[in-house]
């Protein structure tokens, strides 16, 4: 799970170093493999600058093609050969020197050399958006702000930031870290139990009420779920009217940062969800869900199913598939279909959040060798109670950044409520486990914030719900450890017979 310095200060308040934090994340139990800087943009733009465009004529020897010569704030000015339209005397523009390695929005890789083009020579390149993978425009070069001063690096004219990136390596009972707020919850559980702050700050949903209320009633995309066991939890929220585009940049390079490539507005919010809190998301094109009904059911043995990868699969009668009235749009929890995705052209968005049974997709991603993000998380347990949550944060990100109406109400099977455990505790027995006398305010405060919640209070113990993002916890036993990764085992003493036999000779 890559996690990102910045992103995490969202939720968490501390004013702690990357590497403070590094050593802070390792002893809670989320060990930071591998941590560096990391530019906003890859490569941080080394090499690209502003320039002024002195002159633009057409090339001698094409049709398309122009002769530029470009102030680079360097002295003697440079030629350069470009064939974007818009290239026009007087503009400033972004400038590729030489041995400039550039990384398109594509991902396609490049190195600029002095070249010669139709008998030219040219000695850098004028860039697009999408060249500089910071868009996906390539209609013609980026023309800059008159104001811009020629040789500014492009990293200070954009104002790019650097960052720390975590590589934290999970063990399969820590789902709940493979997510922001995961980490960011454990972060602030060890800084409030050390008086070091750590307010945590979680995304507001309370718009949603008031947005639903003022939604058409008709419209939306009906929910039936056959496979009730293999889904426990299934939502639905049909959007209509959107405005499919290339999102903001501020999202773009949340999730550049973090290794995940932007697609378009409506996918990069289903990816930052996911990344945000764990909770694996679909979106489908409503207008290709034959009859207007999503059902959640198996499929005969042996159907043939396209994935968003065009790899024609065969199915088995045991995989959980998401369908039309029709035929299947996608393999529930893995991975998505060819033909229901969201593309440029969708209008209409059906908005699925879901719990699967961990067992279910497991099998399915097993038996067809796919390892997708959303399989990684529900097949070791996602949270089934932050489905809703989810849809509301997701739903309320794609009217801000792609407009459109929430129509009908959430369409929602879950026939039996997902009831958090119980488990009680004697704070007594808890501090013979830990081998000392932490203090009982101590093991509320750890517990209050890791999202415990207290069902009962005695003067020597407690009943407390546990959270359902912990899939592991059952017994006081478990919850010892929980408060022992936060408290500190370095803050637990050895017993002196055991620190005389370690320091016997």
């Amino acid at each position: 799970m890559n996690i990102s310095y910045n992103w995490l200060k969202e939720y968490v308040k501390f004013d702690l170093t990357p590497v403070e934090i590094e050593k802070i994340l390792t002893s809670i139990g989320l060990e930071v493999e591998h941590f560096e800087e990391v530019e906003e943009i890859p490569g941080g733009l080394a090499g690209v600058i502003v320039a002024e465009v002195l002159e633009c004529e057409n090339h001698p020897d094409s049709d398309h093609l122009h002769v530029t010569k470009v102030n680079a704030g360097t002295g003697e000015p440079l030629q350069i050969v470009c064939g974007a339209p818009n290239v026009a005397a007087g503009q400033k523009v972004m400038l590729a020197t030489l041995n400039t390695k550039l990384t398109f929005s594509n991902g396609e890789e490049i190195k600029i050399k002095k070249s010669k083009i139709r008998g030219v020579e040219s000695f850098g390149m004028l860039c697009a958006e999408d060249e500089l993978g910071i868009g996906h425009n390539h209609e013609g070069i980026m023309v800059l702000d008159p104001a811009a001063v020629p040789g500014t690096p492009a990293k200070d004219y954009l104002n790019l930031k650097t960052d720390t990136l975590y590589e934290i390596g999970l063990t399969p009972n820590r789902v709940d870290a493979a997510s922001f707020i995961g980490v960011a919850r454990d972060l602030s559980a060890y800084l409030r139990a050390n008086n070091m702050g750590g307010e945590l700050t979680l995304p507001s949903v309370e718009e949603f009420e008031a947005k639903l209320a003022a939604a058409p009633k008709e419209g939306a995309v009906k929910v039936t779920v056959n496979a009730k066991e293999a889904a426990p939890r299934y939502s639905g929220l049909t959007i209509k009217n959107v405005k499919v585009t290339e999102s903001p940049d501020w999202l773009k390079s949340k999730l550049m940062t973090i290794g995940v490539r932007p697609i378009n507005s409506i996918v990069d919010i289903t990816n930052y969800i996911l990344m945000e809190m764990g909770q694996p998301m679909h979106a489908f094109d409503a207008d290709m869900i034959e009859g207007n009904e999503v059902v959640v059911d198996f499929c005969a043995e042996g159907t043939k199913f396209t994935t968003l990868d065009e790899v024609e699969r065969t199915l088995s009668s045991a995989d959980l598939m998401i369908c039309n009235a029709k035929e299947p749009m996608c393999i529930a929890g893995v991975f998505g279909g060819l033909k229901s995705g969201v593309t440029e052209n969708t209008v209409n968005v059906f908005l699925e959040s879901a719990y699967f049974n961990p067992v279910s997709v497991r099998k399915t991603s097993k038996r067809h060798t796919l390892k997708t993000d959303a399989s990684f998380r529900y097949e070791r347990g996602a949270d089934p109670l932050v489905v809703e949550y989810a849809a509301k944060r997701a739903a309320l990100l794609i009217q801000e950044l792609a407009g459109g109406q929430i129509v009908g109400k959430v369409q929602e099977c879950y026939p039996e409520k997902i009831e958090k455990k119980v488990v009680e505790l004697d704070y007594n027995r808890i501090e013979n486990f830990v081998g000392k006398k932490i203090g009982h305010e101590v093991i509320e405060g750890i517990l209050e914030g890791l999202a415990y919640e207290f069902v009962e209070k005695t003067e020597c113990g407690a009943k407390v719900a546990v959270p359902s993002y912990m899939i592991d916890v059952y017994r006081e036993c478990d919850i010892v450890e929980e408060i022992l990764r936060i408290y500190g085992y370095n803050n637990i003493e050895l017993p002196q017979a055991m620190r005389m036999s370690v320091n016997a000779p």
